[in-house]
């Protein structure tokens, strides 16, 4: 059965024809083109697919885009801001938590989420809040350095996502 699933998409209006059974993740990767959110396990281990749905970071491959009527959601794609990376963005290409690249968009969005409601967090509270994301090519040194990097760039005036 097809639905219509209309919400805002990195501050832009959409609205699509899509199976009452779409993924968000494939709603966003396959009707918008928006590839930056990653599907790595299907079975929502991993956290390649982290999104903000209302300023909440979801696994896209656990929710119907359906459930996303109306909402707000934010992709890697929406945080740089013309051309400029978000501080979170620019502490992992500084620090050198991109590794392969694969997990980096869900590990970004999770942090986003993590540093929303804690603007200063600890070493162990980062390692904590990324048990969901996993990352095959690092021991997360430098994701967790990246995160501590962007945490304290965002506390230092720059614009939070």
């Amino acid at each position: 059965m097809s639905v219509n699933v209309s919400m805002n998409v990195n501050g832009r209006a959409v609205s699509e024809e899509v199976e009452d059974r779409t993924l968000l993740v494939e709603f966003l990767r396959e009707n918008l083109r928006l590839t930056g959110t990653h599907v790595g396990c299907d079975t929502s281990q991993c956290g390649a697919c982290v999104v903000h749905v209302d300023g909440r970071s979801v696994k896209a491959c656990t929710m119907l885009a359906i459930q996303a009527q109306g909402a707000d959601v934010t992709t890697i794609e929406g945080l740089a801001d013309n051309g400029t990376l978000h501080p979170m963005q620019e502490a992992f290409r500084q620090n050198h938590g991109l590794q392969c690249g694969f997990c980096t968009p869900g590990m970004v969005m999770s942090a986003l989420d993590l540093v929303a409601r804690n603007p200063d967090p600890t070493d162990p509270e980062v390692r904590e809040w990324l048990e969901g994301n996993l990352c095959r090519c690092t021991g997360y040194h430098n994701i967790v350095k990246s995160i501590l990097a962007g945490a304290a760039a965002m506390r230092g005036g720059h614009r939070d996502g």
